[in-house]
Formats: C-alpha cells, sequence, structure tokens
C-alpha cells in the first residue's frame, strides 16, 4: 500500500493541542525573515544610490539597466548548483557561508568609485557576485520552512519570508535614500553589508534542523512531523542519507530535472514564477529611478515613498498566507487553497498600468500600493514549492524554480532600460509589468492542475520512511 502523504491528511488528523508543546519554529521563521530583509537590502541598494552614481560615474540608463541585470546572471547559473549544495550539505552550513559571503561584495561596491575608470565593469562583476552568493537563499528558505512547519501553516510561513522582500524596502528604503543625500552613495553599499556579516554570525546561533535543535521539545517535534513537516531533511537516518545522496547525484540530477519539467504542475508553477519575478524586479531595479525621472522626486522623495508601496507588498503577502491556510484549514483542498489568492492578488497586480493614465503623484502612489498589494497576495511560489517538491531534491527542485524567477532578474532590467532608451518614457515599461502579471494568472489558471508533492520515479519506497 503507498504511504500517505501527510499533506493530503486533513487537519484534524495532527493531534490536537500538541502545537502548544513549543514555539521553535517561530524563532526558525523569524531568523529567516530578516535574513531574507537583508538579502532583498542588498539587491535593491543599487537602485537607490543608481541615480546619484550615474550622475558621479557617468552612467548611461542602458549601462545602469546592464548593472541591474549583472546579479541575476549569476544567480540564475548559480540556482541549479547552489540547490544541490543544500542537499548534499545541510541549510545551516551552506546558507551561512552564503550570508557572509554575499554580504562582503555588498560592502566592497562601496569603493567603485576610487575606480572611476573601470566602474563599470568592476561593479558588474560585484553585482554578479553577490548574485552567485545568494543563489541558496531561497531554496534553503523553501527547505527550512519544509522541515519545520506542518503543511497547514507551511502557507503562511513561506509568504512571510518572500513578504521580506517588501518590507525590506519598508525598512530601508528611507535609510539608503538618506545615506545617499548626507554620507554620499558608498555607504549605502558598506552599511547594509556590515549589517549582513553580523547577521552570518548571529544565524549559526539560531539555525538547526529540527532533529538537531538544543531547544526544541518533543511535543513540537511530534506536532510539525504529524504535519507533514520533513523533520529528517537535514538529520537523516544512515538509510535516508543513502537515498538522498543517490538521488541527488550528477547523473540522477539531469534526469529530475528532466522529471520536473514534464510534470505539469511544477512547469506551471516555474512558468508563473517568471512572470511574477517580473514584476518583483520592476520594484527593486527600476521603481526609484521612475519616481525620481519620471515623477520628478528628489532621491530622499523616493526612498520614502517607495516604502509605502512596499509596506503594502508586505501586508498582502502575509494576508495572502494567512488566506491560503485559513482555507486549507476548513478542509477545502489544498489547490484550491494556494490558487485562489494567488490568482486573486495577480489581477490586482495589472493595475499597475493605469499609472499611465494619471498625473497626480499621490495617486501614483496609491495605483502602485494597490499594484503591489495584489502582487503580495499573489507570491505564494514558494508555499507551493514546499508542498509539491520531492522530498529528496527539495533544494535542487527549488533551485530549478528560482532559476525560472532569476531569468527574469535580467530580462526585465535589460527590457526596461531598452525601452527607456527608445521611447524616453515608462509608458511601455509598465505596460510590460501589467501583461506578465496577467500571464502569470493564465499559468496558475490553465497550466498548473492539482498540488500535491511529486515522487521521482524509483524512490517512491524511500519517500515513505520520511513520511
Amino acid at each position: 500500500m503507498p504511504a500517505l502523504d501527510r499533506q493530503d491528511m486533513p487537519a484534524t488528523a495532527v493531534p490536537v493541542g500538541t502545537a502548544k508543546a513549543g514555539r521553535i519554529r517561530y524563532l526558525i521563521l523569524a531568523m529567516l525573515f530578516i535574513v531574507t530583509t537583508i538579502n532583498y537590502a542588498d539587491r535593491s541598494t543599487l537602485s537607490i544610490a543608481g541615480d546619484s552614481m550615474q550622475n558621479d560615474l557617468h552612467i548611461s540608463s542602458g549601462e545602469l539597466g546592464v548593472l541591474f541585470s549583472a546579479f541575476s546572471w549569476s544567480y540564475l547559473v548559480a540556482q541549479l548548483p547552489g540547490g544541490w549544495l543544500l542537499d548534499r550539505f545541510g541549510s545551516k552550513k551552506v546558507y551561512g557561508i552564503a550570508i557572509f559571503l554575499w554580504s562582503v561584495f555588498t560592502m566592497l561596491q562601496g569603493a567603485i568609485g576610487f575606480f572611476a575608470g573601470a566602474a563599470v565593469v568592476l561593479l558588474f562583476v560585484l553585482r554578479f557576485a553577490v548574485g552567485f552568493a545568494e543563489a541558496p537563499s531561497f531554496p534553503g528558505n523553501s527547505r527550512i520552512v519544509a522541515a519545520w512547519f506542518p503543511t497547514k501553516e507551511r502557507g503562511f510561513a513561506s509568504a512571510l519570508f518572500n513578504s521580506a522582500q517588501y518590507f525590506a524596502t519598508v525598512a530601508f528604503a528611507p535609510l539608503m535614500g538618506w545615506l545617499v543625500t548626507a554620507m554620499g552613495w558608498e555607504h549605502v553599499f558598506t552599511v547594509i553589508g556590515g549589517v549582513g556579516v553580523v547577521l552570518a554570525l548571529v544565524w549559526t546561533k539560531v539555525i538547526y534542523a529540527p532533529r538537531s535543535h538544543p531547544r526544541v521539545s518533543k511535543g513540537e517535534l511530534d506536532y510539525i512531523s504529524a504535519g507533514g513537516a520533513l523533520v529528517d531533511m537535514d538529520a537523516p537516518t544512515a538509510e535516508q542519507d543513502m537515498a538522498t545522496k543517490q538521488a541527488s547525484s550528477g547523473k540522477e540530477n539531469l534526469r529530475h530535472i528532466g522529471t520536473l519539467l514534464k510534470n505539469r504542475t511544477t512547469l506551471g508553477v516555474f512558468v508563473g514564477q517568471y512572470f511574477i519575478n517580473t514584476i518583483t524586479w520592476f520594484f527593486l531595479t527600476w521603481f526609484p529611478v521612475y519616481l525620481v525621472q519620471e515623477r520628478d522626486m528628489s532621491i530622499l522623495e523616493a526612498g520614502f515613498v517607495a516604502s509605502l508601496p512596499a509596506l503594502c507588498g508586505f501586508i498582502g503577502g502575509v494576508s495572502g498566507g494567512w488566506i491560503s491556510d485559513r482555507i486549507a484549514q476548513r478542509g477545502t483542498s489544498l489547490t484550491a487553497a494556494r490558487k485562489i489568492p494567488i490568482v486573486t492578488g495577480l489581477l490586482l497586480s495589472t493595475s499597475i498600468i493605469i499609472c499611465n493614465y494619471v498625473s497626480a503623484s499621490w495617486l501614483v502612489v496609491l495605483i502602485m500600493s494597490l499594484a503591489f498589494f495584489g502582487k503580495g497576495m499573489g507570491a505564494l511560489g514558494w508555499a507551493v514549492m514546499s508542498d509539491v517538491a520531492p522530498k529528496q531534491i527539495a533544494g535542487l527542485a527549488g533551485g530549478l524554480f528560482n532559476t525560472f524567477g532569476a531569468v527574469a532578474g535580467i530580462v526585465t532590467p535589460l527590457a526596461i532600460g531598452y525601452i527607456l532608451d527608445a521611447t524616453g518614457s515608462f509608458d511601455l515599461a509598465l505596460a510590460f509589468v501589467s501583461v506578465c502579471a496577467a500571464l502569470a494568472v493564465a499559468s496558475y489558471l490553465f497550466i498548473v492542475r492539482e498540488i500535491k508533492r511529486v515522487e521521482l520515479p524509483g524512490y517512491e519506497s524511500a519517500t515513505s520512511a520520511t513520511v
């Protein structure tokens, strides 16, 4: 008889009351949220400092678009290796080293001004290095959430760490705008990078696999395990470890990638992530420039104004995860519980195109806030990946998922930079972003069918030991 995956069990099958036995999983989630906030603050440093750097270093809009995309080139290339490293060596070690490296590379960007003649090349190299180092971050987040949270809590947990991308702007855009104005653009990189170096040290004291955590109670461990958490992911038995190593070998990885790309559900989720990340990367790269150049705001004003849509994105992201879990807890299928907030939110995000037809700055901010609330609400892709990724290759599957998102990180800055150079206006750029939001909706409605965990051919017997 095939093993029953606990994500398909009704909520009533989880022992009642045992959730009160411990809350260590929320400490883990808080750490993921803080790390992801710094992660996105690092990514957005160039967008805040970009206009000032253009003036000081004589960088054109096309060159700035190339610099914006540098991160995603390496982020794309490193996704599958990063996912493999997570599966092979565990989330704590690989992710911790990644935090330290990307923070150091961010700090070094503050010294670019000393090499004015080669600033564009050196900045591209450093942005490339940051992207390479950050590659394990989101697959790592997904693996840790899958290990620590039962299915009925996973939507909120995944939405919370994913919403840190908006909180990063709320928390750091005003600070970075002030640093540019008061101290110079160089200090945006040194301050944010320095915070990350400290955080890498904290990581080693907080993050553990569930069975290895010195403070986790038996009650909490039983609760999350009974609810479908993959508690043995980074602390497997000898048999499970052998199965994982076999599944993550080089030849097997190529076969597994083919399996994931041929599976309709995972392919639809991958395609949807590409289009969703188009919205993300517009916000991370060109949005502050849009406020300065198209809406005549100062850099300081843009830093504060950009935080308002970001706050709405954060609220939307947390709300989407909460709504998804509430729907699932009421007995609705996991497929409907995930798709309802995704489709509703992304339909709202298409409203960004309305900004082309209004002139009042306050109305632009209001529309952007609505669009990013919707984008946050609909960005449940990582929750879906925690639900569908094969147990033995959760890191690799997350890396492939994030590869599609990284392609959007390359295409979006370049496409918008080209549009600006060709038209001198953001009108077509906003239309491009709106169409991508609509295509994300189509992916989840017409490609993704049932949301359930994918089994790897030939490894069904190994999975039963971890369920």
